[in-house]
């Protein structure tokens, strides 16, 4: 292993012919390159899509209340019914299954936009009736001032924290909002704080343009009065969202006198349920992604198996030789062995850097240009996989010359000898 003269016999035998070990070394490197390829788009491609659920907690649910579809205890199907704030307190002291329970409000609806202004600009923007808790299921990176607090929320504070798109909208550059008022629907409200969110894309220009208020200065500004809007939850520790979701649907169910088995009377989303099934789609996207690279890889690797054979085949009367002499099958085997890895991990290793390379630079000149998206995001190649693809490197250059190493302790010195 550690024969000089060994290494340069290996050395002579593949510089021997350059053009046709040129031409199979880049069989090998052209695989992992395109190995380290697919892995770094297929990293880009899962960056993107699970940065929607980068911004809070993977184990939250929303509930919220629609039409029954079924008629229940004298109560006609078609029903409409509100949230209420005593279900705030009847989900905490029921449900020992979740861990924070956030009521929300909007106005507008979904997606809605209202009038928001400050001296002579306006903006229409998503504002939000919040607990402070909501900072939990919700990522908020506070630029200046502070979020929303307990206290905000009892004394019914006319507070706001505003996102950095309310900010660049309504304010001149350099101005400084916090200590600020803006008016929401003729209602002013001072501003405590302003913030950025992780998120791009439109969800990001959506969370960007959002000004939180406490819940109960919302429900007493707008008019609002017991009513919520919908609940945004937690499970607790160890807990399956999914289980504590079904805990809160019937507990909900049985307050609002809602049919156990309407299904379309309470409407909710289990962001556990969404991350698990993405995690699940990718899981089986690297698979492929292994199996169509390695694939190619032993493409390559055949390539380097058969120019041993006939390595092999030219070096009979030199095989022939050091058998008579005495070599042992072993010493043939690993010069063989060794030819074909030394070939198979240097062209490797080449095509394995540049792939990561290349995935870099697409990385920073897509961060550079602004051009990431929602489905695509810093495509990357990680040290987890870079080792993975070496190792495989290593297995395959031993594939590849254990079948001309075994031929070659098959020749007989007899007929290497007589051989041509």
């Amino acid at each position: 292993m550690f024969d000089l003269d060994h290494w340069r016999e290996i050395y002579n035998a593949l510089a021997g012919n350059k053009l046709r070990t040129a031409l199979t070394a880049f069989g090998v490197f052209w695989g992992i390159f395109m190995l380290m390829i697919m892995v770094g788009a297929g990293t880009g491609l899962q960056n993107g899509v699970t940065q929607d659920f980068s911004d809070g907690a993977t184990n939250s649910f929303y509930v919220w209340s629609q039409r029954t579809t079924l008629p229940y205890r004298g109560l006609p199907a078609g029903r409409s019914f509100e949230l209420e704030n005593q279900d705030i307190e009847a989900i905490k002291q029921h449900v020992p299954e979740v861990e924070v329970v956030a009521p929300r409000n909007q106005l507008g609806g979904y997606r809605g936009g209202n009038n928001v202004t400050h001296g002579t600009r306006s903006g229409a923007f998503s504002v939000m009736g919040d607990y402070p808790e909501i900072r939990v299921i919700q990522s908020v990176n506070i630029d200046s001032g502070r979020f929303l607090n307990q206290l905000d929320l009892e004394d019914r504070r006319k507070v706001a924290v505003i996102g950095s798109r309310v900010v660049e909208v309504l304010y001149e550059e350099g101005e400084e909002p916090v200590g600020d008022s803006v008016r929401i629907n003729g209602v002013y409200f001072k501003v405590i704080g302003t913030f950025t969110t992780r998120q791009s894309g439109d969800d990001g220009d959506e969370s960007a343009s959002t000004i939180y208020v406490p819940f109960t200065t919302f429900q007493q500004a707008f008019n609002y009065g017991n009513s919520v809007g919908w609940f945004a939850v937690t499970s607790a520790p160890d807990v399956p969202a999914s289980e504590a979701e079904a805990e809160v649907l019937a507990l909900l169910r049985k307050r609002h006198r809602v049919r156990p088995d309407d299904e379309r009377g309470l409407g909710h989303y289990n962001t556990e349920v969404e991350y698990n099934k993405v995690q699940g789609l990718f899981t089986g996207i690297r698979l492929l992604i292994w199996i169509v690279g390695i694939g190619t890889l032993t493409a390559g690797v055949i390539g380097v198996s058969n120019i041993m054979l006939v390595i092999v085949r030219e070096r009979t009367n030199e095989i022939g030789i050091r058998r008579a002499v005495g070599a042992r099958p072993l010493s043939i085997m690993s010069q063989i062995i060794l030819e074909a890895m030394m070939l198979t991990s240097l062209a490797g290793y080449v095509g394995l850097v540049a792939g990561v390379f290349l995935m870099e630079f697409i990385s920073s000149m897509l961060t550079k240009m602004g051009a990431s998206t929602d489905v695509f995001l810093n495509p990357n190649v990680s040290l987890e996989s870079a080792l993975q693809a070496l190792v495989i490197l290593v297995f395959c250059g031993t594939l590849a010359g254990l079948i001309p190493a075994h031929r070659a302790i098959r020749i007989s010195p007899v007929q290497a000898l007589r051989a041509d």
